[in-house]
């Protein structure tokens, strides 16, 4: 805008003096349209307006001047202004980004992370001297720092905690972390989300091979388990029966045998009557149940 300015002036000038010579006066209202022209240009040249939800990086003759909020600012004609929005932006390490890491133990794992940060306008000035526009705080600053922090916290986790049995507690370290190193920067980190943890191909082979190990382990076990209550359950049937029979033996007579051999006698004569039975110590006199024929 100023360098128009500069060129309408001098055409008003020019276009001035050709009419006062020529005595035109087109010539002269044309100097006079340049004139007013070129002042909207020069005025134009000296306000910047930055919008909602930006802040402005004034920098003149090389120096850099104050944060410019949103709104109309008034400036040098030679100011060049940045501008750096202040609205969260995600910032996606997946597909071609996707991290890379490496577990306590060695295992290679592939981590998807958004890290949602946005720009502090207090610090749009130191920011500005560390990357220089909006575009290059993501790939000089937030990019390379998070992938650096989340290998870093995986490596002290084991293939387990990180893609299974610790990933919120992975994910708070990782936040908590990332937050640290970007603030005092001027980026203000809102939320880190660990979307994804998938296994190489290697890794997800021992995992395979443990997960297969470990239900044998489980399924000898519980072979064992069931072997042994069979045994114990066994061996409870068997002391019992050993008891039984010595009650038994303990409490059987001569009497008790011949009066039990009877009672069977007597039971089998009402169906098929018999004459003698060979009851007792097996001596010459038979026990006579029933004298009927039938």
């Amino acid at each position: 805008m100023f360098v128009l300015f500069v060129l309408l002036t001098i055409a008003a000038v020019t276009l001035f003096f050709v009419g006062r010579s020529l005595e035109r006066k087109a010539l002269k209202f044309g100097a006079l349209g340049a004139l007013i022209a070129g002042l909207f240009s020069g005025v134009a040249s000296c306000v910047h307006v930055i919008s909602a939800y930006e802040v402005g990086v004034p920098v003149t003759f090389g120096k850099v001047g104050s944060p410019m909020t949103s709104g109309m600012n008034i400036t040098s004609p030679f100011t060049n202004v940045t501008t750096f929005s202040t609205r969260p932006v995600d910032l996606n390490l997946s597909d071609k980004d996707v991290v890379e890491v490496r577990s306590k133990q060695g295992g290679v794992m592939y981590v998807e992370v958004t890290v949602k940060w946005a720009v502090t306008p207090a610090k749009a000035v130191e920011l500005y001297k560390l990357a220089g526009s909006e575009g290059a705080i993501q790939q000089r600053l937030v990019f390379p720092d998070s992938r650096e922090i989340i290998r870093n916290v995986f490596a002290r986790h084991t293939s387990e905690q990180g893609y299974s049995s610790a990933r919120e507690k992975i994910n708070t370290e990782i936040g908590d972390l990332i937050k640290e190193r970007l603030a005092p920067r001027g980026i203000d980190v809102t939320t880190v989300n660990l979307r994804n943890v998938k296994p190489s191909d290697q890794l997800q082979g021992q995992i395979d091979r443990k997960i297969q190990q470990q239900q044998s382990t489980e399924r000898a076990t519980e072979a064992a388990r069931t072997a042994e209550a069979e045994a114990e359950r066994r061996r409870i049937e068997a002391e019992g029966i050993a008891r039984a029979n010595k009650i038994l033996n303990d409490s059987l007579s001569d009497k008790v045998l011949m009066n039990q051999c009877i009672d069977a006698f007597k039971e089998a004569a009402a169906k098929n009557p018999v004459y003698a039975v060979p009851c007792g110590d097996g001596g010459d006199t038979p026990v006579i149940v029933d004298g009927k024929r039938g």
